[in-house]
């Protein structure tokens, strides 16, 4: 087995990544996120919801890819299948989260997560791949470009207990297979 791959989420990486999103999210969103919201999202807080999604999936068609590190899980991404409000639903989804533990950056996890993430919806029929990204996150944002990713001129403002956050909408259309 090679010492960095991405597999399928089971119920039993719920801690891990309970632990990767909160630590990662007070590290990228410590200046965009009201504090009160990064501090109740705790390992265990946020284990929990994960544990259940994991579980019991809304669909078939959401997932939730690891990526590892020898015994390590470093991040994660979760893939989103369509809504009826979307286009039809063989041509569109979404991922909606994809993170990489800071400590483990630098080191190929986000392009192989991604990368999987992309060919896990190209192999289910998908063509227009969508994420939103928090305005402010440079890195993330330079990331997806970097992959050919680009922005797709939509914005969105979510309230973080009173705080407004804006994400903007990036997509990429992936080939036909051959």
């Amino acid at each position: 087995m090679a010492d960095a791959y991405v597999r399928t989420a089971t119920p039993a990486d719920a801690p891990a990544i309970g632990r990767i999103q909160s630590v990662t999210w007070r590290a990228a969103y410590g200046g965009v996120l009201p504090s009160e919201v990064l501090r109740e999202l705790t390992p265990e807080a946020a284990a929990g919801p994960w544990e259940r999604a994991l579980r019991e999936p809304p669909t078939s068609r959401h997932r939730v890819l690891v990526a590892r590190e020898r015994d390590a899980l470093v991040g994660f991404a979760t893939l989103e299948p369509p809504t009826e409000e979307t286009e039809p639903a063989a041509a569109s989804a979404s991922i909606g989260i994809l993170v990489v533990e800071p400590r483990w950056g630098r080191r190929g996890h986000g392009s192989r997560l991604l990368a999987a993430a992309t060919d896990t919806l190209a192999a289910e029929g998908v063509r227009h791949v969508t994420t939103w990204v928090v305005e402010a996150d440079d890195v993330t944002g330079s990331f997806l470009e970097s992959a050919g990713w680009a922005a797709e001129g939509t914005v969105r403002v979510l309230d973080a207990a009173g705080t407004p956050v804006r994400q903007i909408c990036m997509h990429v259309r992936l080939e036909e297979p051959e």
